[in-house]
């Protein structure tokens, strides 16, 4: 019996050592960049998370996502996933996504509002045009120096899509193409809403693609803005822009981003058979 559990007890011994001999050739599994920029618009380092495709060249150009609510833990990895697969099973090219991480996205996300109660709810809120100033004046730029780029693409959900609106509204020749998913158009009482037709009546007809969604099961509000807002695109008349809505009957606010992104790029890089 003795020699029995001796035995055994050098089994186990000579198995912990094989397993523990595979572990020391582990390493980490990477599938970005974390860069760190100074902005002296905002007076603060703001980081990036920066996905590049496999095989990354740089002396070709790509596309690139400009992703709001782009912190690890928010919606930087799941959006790269989306990308890759695009990539290898739709008509989508390589393309690199910036994440921008959150500082404070009710201060860089909203423009001004004088009602009381959003005030108070919001205490830091108001400070979009200098966020639109810091992606423009520094964010862009700083890209742009580090990498051979072509289209540029804004990805924006809830309040980063009142950001992503704004800009489009505003700003237009930032971005090609927009991605404005259940955007927080209820802001300051809808003045943004209110205020589209006559913005879009300034800018120019330049090439864009404009997706707009917004779930089912959001609140009534947030439908009703975002079937308003397309009505608006539609009205302006923009015949170089290409314009999609789309309803998602199963998703509510939480859930919408995933999926609906997924529809959106689908619009743009339908499935091609491989040759």
């Amino acid at each position: 019996m003795i020699k029995k559990i001796a035995l055994a007890c050098s089994i186990m011994f000579a198995v912990a050592c094989t397993l523990s001999a595979q572990t020391v050739a582990t390493k980490p599994l990477t599938i970005g960049e974390v860069r760190t920029i100074k902005s002296k618009t905002l007076n603060e380092d703001r980081t990036l998370n920066i996905y590049l495709p496999q095989g990354y060249d740089k002396t070709k150009s790509y596309p690139v996502i400009y992703l709001l609510d782009g912190s690890i833990n928010e919606d930087f990895i799941h959006v790269t996933g989306l990308v890759q697969f695009f990539n290898q099973m739709y008509s989508m090219p390589e393309t690199i996504v910036v994440g921008v991480a959150n500082v404070d996205r009710k201060r860089d996300f909203t423009f001004h509002t004088d009602l009381k109660d959003l005030q108070k709810d919001y205490p830091t809120t108001g400070h979009s045009d200098k966020f639109i100033a810091f992606v423009e004046k520094e964010l862009k730029p700083y890209v742009e120096s580090q990498f051979k780029t072509t289209d540029k693409y804004l990805f924006g959900q809830s309040l980063g899509g009142l950001l992503a609106t704004e800009i489009l509204l505003k700003n237009p020749e930032m971005f090609d193409n927009y991605f404005i998913i259940s955007p927080s158009l209820w802001w300051d009482d809808e003045s943004l809403l209110k205020q589209a037709l006559q913005l879009l009546s300034k800018s120019t007809d330049t090439k864009k693609f404009v997706y707009v969604s917004v779930g089912k099961g959001e609140h009534p509000v947030m439908v009703k803005d975002a079937e308003a807002f397309y009505d608006v695109l539609k009205k302006a008349g923009k015949k170089n822009w290409t314009l999609e809505y789309k309803m998602m009957e199963t998703d509510n606010h939480a859930t919408i981003l995933h999926r609906s992104l997924y529809e959106g790029l689908v619009k743009m890089f339908p499935y091609q058979e491989p040759k």
